[in-house]
């Protein structure tokens, strides 16, 4: 790739007149070799994967493997038209969506990791809602996950992904800044204006730890890609209205690392820390293990490097 920072991404397309979508599909043409035709396609076929994910699990309760979750996605949708929401019906809408898609993930359903299976719903979530509200043909939205996917890149490679690696800011923290900076020009917004939505994203999401409930991505892993869906539509219109992240947003990316390499190893994804370790967690992790619960626990934390 020609552009390593959020910075340079501003840089390149100014100077070649392009969006953050259209310089992606350049270089991953460029990276791959394959032609525009398959490289689209490819995304397109992504795309169509995450609505099949999203209209799955609003229509129907997907219960997950472990039986602990399920139905929430459901049950939001048909608040929509109970009632008027507090957060109104588009931002209701998203949330419902991005439930479905990490719903779908922890029935063992199909769907895009973006940028991880734990964050899946989010990207989705903004995505289609936001298909569906402003009329949006497919290919609009696929030049969008291209946008998402250049974001994407610079945030792994400046920092992580991975909540093993850097806590739930790693995962959903991007996944939000992604679809934040995407969104952004979805609709007609600058790239500066869509790193700025970046940066506005990240920043309210420093410091989450990744605290799987019994170590499965459900609890408390679902509903906070509900709210980052929302948090996404909001750094959208933020940076949208001219509002600016003052620290630049490749600092802010710098921070995350910063922030996710001190975290606590018991606060990353290895179930011994936050939500995992409440009397309550700790209990499901029992009902769901027998005996074998603490072993599980413990040789899953050292797997990830303890």
């Amino acid at each position: 790739m020609k552009f390593s920072t959020l910075k340079d991404i501003i840089a390149c397309c100014e100077k070649d007149q392009v969006t953050i979508g259209q310089l992606m599909l350049q270089e991953q043409i460029k990276e791959t070799g394959k032609s525009r035709e398959e490289t689209f396609k490819q995304m397109a076929d992504y795309y169509g994967i995450m609505k099949e994910a999203v209209h799955r699990g609003i229509h129907e309760p997907v219960p997950s493997k472990s039986g602990l979750t399920g139905g929430d996605a459901v049950r939001v949708h048909d608040y929509l038209s109970t009632g008027v929401p507090a957060l109104g019906t588009d931002a209701c809408t998203a949330l419902a969506y991005a439930l479905s898609v990490s719903e779908v993930n922890a029935s063992m359903g199909r769907i895009v990791a973006t940028p991880t299976a734990g964050s899946c719903g989010i990207i989705p979530g903004v995505f289609v809602s936001a298909q569906q509200r402003f009329g949006w043909d497919d290919e609009h939205l696929v030049m969008g996950l291209f946008s998402a996917g250049a974001i994407g890149y610079v945030i792994a490679n400046n920092s992580f992904i991975s909540g093993a690696e850097g806590g739930c800011q790693a995962e959903v923290g991007s996944a939000i800044g992604m679809a934040a900076g995407a969104l952004t020009e979805l609709r007609g917004g600058t790239p500066e204006q869509a790193v700025h939505a970046v940066g506005l994203a990240l920043k309210n999401s420093l410091g989450l730890i990744c605290d799987p409930v019994g170590g499965l991505v459900e609890i408390p892993c679902i509903v906070r890609n509900g709210f980052g869906a929302v948090t996404a539509l909001a750094a959208s219109d933020m940076a949208l209205a001219g509002v600016r992240s003052v620290i630049p947003s490749d600092e802010v990316i710098d921070v995350m690392l910063e922030v996710g390499t001190a975290m606590p190893a018991k606060h990353r994804e290895t179930a011994k820390g936050g939500l995992a370790q409440t009397p309550t967690g700790k209990k499901i992790l029992k009902d769901l293990y027998g005996k074998e619960g603490k072993k599980l626990r413990e040789k899953g934390a050292k797997g990830k490097g303890e």
